[in-house]
């Protein structure tokens, strides 16, 4: 009987108030259109949130990173400072190596000149000697006047012949050392071109590295300027967008309001009606469409699942606040049947931002306030504003639409549009 009074009252209201429909049905669609606006501004918010994290990690590192970057510029100056340095030292060596073979190499050729000339000088005297005039030389020895003139003649002899041979050993020992020097010179003159060129060869690997350590360190300086850039354009972003998407929540809950009240004009008229009618008592009391919640068995279960989330306070993972969930989610498969918990009437059926496809059922009065449920993330709505449907009906079907993670049910209990704990009013233990 009390489900027929439900019934019967609703439909009376749908004929009473034919004039106030089309108000009640402006501000659903007003409705509707914030809330639509509100799951827009909610994906809109998420990705400038993730932005300006991503922002603020990419500034943060490029600002660690550039200590490094500077600390590697500043030790490439100091090798090429040093490898310069050592470059010019190795290029005075080589200078100075080449003059030093030059000389050397002269001394040598001085030394080879003078030994040849002695020794043409020695050969020449020996020729002269074979050849006579050496035999003259004796004789005018032999024919000197007194013995004292030719000892003296013959101590000059062997004087002449002994510096002659002296000067000619003299002469070669000089140039072997000449050219021992020659070679010593060669050496060192091989070895300081060497080293000029490896010390050349490490400036030029220093001066690549330290252009590279330059453009490594400008590279990260940009980097930091365009990352703090990119986070300040992220927050600024964000916080429009958070005051847009505050705005929009302030204006659905005034909606909301709205919906609230015509509910219950609906509510009231239904028991205008009946009383009309003669279905209603003749006690003054108002009607009350709803029966009072006996724990656990008020509302029919509206799909067949296992709850995975709870009602209450709790911290949003997608928009990283501490704020309610309305009410509970229940896991099930995609597409499985969503069942109405009680007769009513549609009083939403859309789009609604984070809730996905929303479904909101009026139950009528429960002690003077609007009862409702509402039914979240479904992936096929199968009713319509104003329908009147039975408890058990199936009234959409499971999905994941919305601010969803997964396939699942989100079902919400109202009180004059308030949310309450729905495990009160549904039978046995979801856990």
């Amino acid at each position: 009987m009390n489900r027929i009074r439900i019934v019967c009252a609703i439909g009376a209201v749908v004929v009473l108030l034919g004039s106030g429909t089309a108000g009640h049905a402006d501000a659903r669609d007003d409705k509707a259109r914030i809330d639509r606006q509100i799951q827009e501004t909610q994906a809109t918010l998420e990705a400038a949130t993730e932005r300006a994290q991503q922002a603020a990690a990419d500034h943060a590192a490029a600002t660690a990173a550039l200590p490094g970057a500077q600390d590697a510029l500043e030790d490439a100056k100091g090798r090429v400072i040093a490898a310069d340095a050592a470059a010019r030292q190795a290029q005075r060596d080589r200078e100075a190596a080449d003059a030093a073979l030059g000389a050397a190499d002269a001394e040598y050729d001085r030394a080879k000149i003078e030994v040849d000339q002695g020794r043409r000088d020695v050969s020449a005297f020996v020729a002269a000697a074979y050849k006579g005039s050496g035999f003259a030389m004796v004789n005018s020895i032999l024919e000197s006047g007194s013995p004292n003139d030719l000892a003296l003649r013959i101590s000059y002899l062997d004087r002449v012949a002994a510096e002659s041979q002296r000067a000619l050993d003299e002469l070669t020992v000089a140039r072997m050392a000449a050219k021992q020097r020659s070679d010593v010179a060669e050496l060192a003159r091989d070895q300081a071109r060497r080293a000029a060129e490896q010390t050349r060869q490490a400036l030029q690997d220093s001066l690549a590295a330290q252009a590279g350590a330059e453009q490594a360190a400008a590279d990260v300086r940009t980097l930091i300027d365009r990352s703090a850039q990119a986070e300040a354009v992220a927050n600024s972003e964000r916080t429009a967008v958070l005051a847009r998407y505050q705005q929009l929540k302030v204006d659905s809950e005034r909606v909301a309001g709205e919906l609230r009240a015509a509910a219950a004009a609906e509510a009231a008229a239904a028991a205008r009606a009946a009383k009309a009618s003669g279905r209603q008592g003749t006690g003054g009391a108002p009607i009350t469409t709803a029966i009072p919640p006996k724990t656990g068995a008020f509302f029919l279960m509206p799909v067949h699942g296992w709850k995975s989330s709870n009602f209450g306070m709790r911290f949003d993972p997608v928009y990283k606040v501490y704020q309610l969930h309305a009410g509970i989610d229940v896991a099930a498969g995609g597409g499985q049947p969503i069942l109405a918990a009680a007769d009513g009437k549609v009083v939403r059926a859309g789009w609604a931002g984070g809730n996905g496809n929303y479904t909101c059922l009026s139950h009528g009065l429960y002690q003077g306030k609007g009862l409702a449920t509402c039914y979240a993330h479904q992936s096929q709505i199968l009713v319509r504003v104003g329908q009147v449907v039975h408890r058990g009906e199936v009234i959409g079907r499971v999905g994941t639409t919305g601010a969803s993670t997964g396939y699942h049910l989100h079902f919400e209990v109202r009180l004059n549009g308030s949310p309450v704990q729905p495990l009160s009013w549904l039978p046995g233990c979801l856990c």
